[in-house]
């Protein structure tokens, strides 16, 4: 469930994320602020493993960072978003990124994975899937728990959608990383 409230800036949002902590916010292109729900038990477990199975593949191979849902990545368009999981290939954040206080990341990821709750809607998820590749990021799945399927968006503007057996794969953006997406159903 979404709620819009008004404009804020990045450090009011943050502001308002610590007083908040059981809510979690993105903010849209326009500047309104979008307050989430948390997910279920279900939902927050897949979130999980999407981005533990991510985090391991990333680290054993030195490709760069991966992100939870806690994170926000403000995109080109001015949009502030939060995936479930994220991606940033190596070489693409500033060097001292972690070292400075803690701020939005100021980039699109290279990979996004978005887990969708018995609360969201598919509509809305596609149109973020969509804004996030039209904002830079090379592949995104979107995990339907619901039709039991994913679909793959891609920086070339293809979709696949892949059924409850498919494995899914990295491509060429996480290269060599694959996760049954039974697993995230």
């Amino acid at each position: 469930m979404e709620n819009t409230i008004s404009t804020v800036t990045d450090e009011e949002l943050m502001l308002m994320s610590s007083k908040n902590p059981e809510l979690r916010f993105e903010q849209n292109a326009d500047g309104t602020v979008v307050a989430m729900a948390p997910t279920g038990g279900i939902s927050s477990n897949r979130e999980l493993k999407a981005g533990a199975y991510l985090l391991n593949w990333v680290e054993d191979h030195d490709l760069g960072e991966v992100f939870s849902s806690s994170g926000g990545f403000r995109l080109p368009n001015g949009a502030l978003r939060s995936p479930d999981a994220a991606f940033v290939a190596k070489g693409r954040l500033a060097d001292n990124w972690d070292e400075e206080e803690d701020k939005f990341i100021p980039l699109a990821p290279d990979f996004v994975i978005e887990i969708r709750s018995k609360s969201d809607s598919l509509e809305v998820l596609q149109e973020k899937m969509q804004e996030y590749i039209e904002n830079g990021v090379r592949l995104g799945w979107l995990v339907d728990r619901q039709h039991q399927c994913a679909y793959a968006y891609r920086a070339d503007r293809s979709i696949t959608q892949y059924p409850a057996d498919a494995v899914l794969n990295g491509e060429d953006v996480v290269s060599g990383f694959t996760i049954a997406l039974k697993k995230l159903l």
